[in-house]
This record gives structure tokens, C-alpha cells and sequence, in this order.
């Protein structure tokens, strides 16, 4: 099961640095939950928490278009029979980069929450 709860880590970071939408999605259950600092920032009314692929799409395709150089490069992935644990640095041309650290829990092979810890 670990194996291929990395498998999902690796296919979610090819389909990121990507800014392939469609595959990034694929990865999610149609309500899976994302919780992101950056969405606080963004989006106050969300409290940080999206829900579904729609709102996640939306939420993805603005920091696509605002960030054409977003790339996260991979550091140490942990994995267990319920979640798998990223840590990786968000790089953006001309910005800081940024430790990262995002848990993505799945089950049957997809990807129902996910959340991001940043400083």
C-alpha cells in the first residue's frame, strides 16, 4: 500500500510542475478537502479550507496563471497505509523559496484531503 501511496506523491509533483490540470485533478475524489495557509491569505471567506474539484481547480489554475514559474522540487516523502507526508520547497522566479511540508490522505487510490504547512 505504501508503494503505491507514493506512486500518487510522484504522479501528483510530475502533474504540478506540469501545471497539468487535468491530471493534477484526476488524483482527487470529487470532494476531497484542501487546506492551504495561501488559501487564507488569498481567499479569507475560506478559512483556508476548499472543498471538491471544482474549487480546487479554480483554486490551481489562478496560482498557475498568477505563477507561470511555480515548481515544487520534491525533498523526503513518508509514507503509510492512510497518508503520505511531502516535504518540498515551493520556487517561484524572483520569491524566497519556501519549505513546505503537505500530507495527502487516500484512500482507494485517491487522494480525500490534503493540507499544507508552511511558515
Amino acid at each position: 500500500m505504501t508503494e503505491q501511496h507514493l506512486a500518487i506523491a510522484h504522479n501528483w509533483f510530475k502533474a504540478f510542475n506540469e501545471h497539468d490540470l487535468e491530471q493534477l485533478l484526476s488524483l482527487y475524489t470529487d470532494d476531497a478537502r484542501h487546506f492551504s495557509p495561501k488559501l487564507k491569505i488569498r481567499q479569507p471567506a475560506t478559512g483556508g479550507l476548499i472543498v471538491g474539484k471544482q474549487a480546487l481547480r479554480l483554486w490551481w489554475e489562478d496560482a498557475f496563471k498568477r505563477l507561470p514559474t511555480l515548481r515544487y522540487v520534491p525533498i523526503h516523502f513518508t509514507a503509510n497505509h492512510q497518508r503520505v507526508f511531502m516535504e518540498y520547497t515551493r520556487h517561484v522566479e524572483g520569491e524566497e523559496d519556501l519549505l513546505v511540508g503537505e500530507v495527502l490522505e487516500i484512500k482507494e487510490g485517491m487522494i480525500t484531503a490534503s493540507r499544507v504547512y508552511h511558515g
